[in-house]
């Protein structure tokens, strides 16, 4: 849980810089790549990255403009998209919330839990997700960044 916005914007930063080096491995012939049929592709699950944290904004009552309805077919739209809602995200945080509001409880869809604590679940969401793209990522043959530590790529 976060209780300063300051530790929240740094690691957001940290964790948007490395999720940004993800999206940037996608190639548009590589949008559709699953795991198996029917499960999340790296276009849905890039696109995902760049609008869920709208949904989040929500909950602990600030408000960004979604990347929009519809996953775009270019991986480049992808990372735009996404690299405005990081700069969204850290804006609307600069500009309207304190540390005291970061302690204070929200209604979320996981009831009643401090802003702080909904922030943290936005930064592990987006963990959880650029995990399962690096996934995909070496399935589809296509360079996996170092993001949390090196890759057989070496970067």
């Amino acid at each position: 849980m976060y209780r300063t916005v300051q530790d929240f914007l740094h690691d957001w930063s940290h964790s948007a810089q490395g999720t940004l080096k993800v999206l940037q491995s996608l190639t548009d012939e590589k949008l559709d790549q699953a795991i198996v049929e029917g499960h999340n592709t790296l276009g849905w699950l890039g696109w995902h990255l760049a609008t869920a944290p709208a949904f989040f904004m929500k909950q602990v009552g600030l408000a960004i403009e979604p990347a929009g309805s519809e996953r775009p077919g270019k991986a480049e739209e992808i990372v735009k998209a996404y690299t405005k809602t990081v700069e969204d995200v850290k804006r609307a945080v600069e500009q309207q919330l304190t540390d005291e509001k970061m302690v204070e409880n929200v209604e979320t869809f996981a009831g009643a839990v401090p802003r702080g604590a909904m922030l943290r679940t936005l930064i592990d969401h987006q963990t959880h997700h650029r995990g399962q793209m690096t996934v995909l990522l070496r399935q589809a043959g296509l360079p996996v960044p170092g993001v949390l530590g090196p890759t057989k790529e070496g970067n």
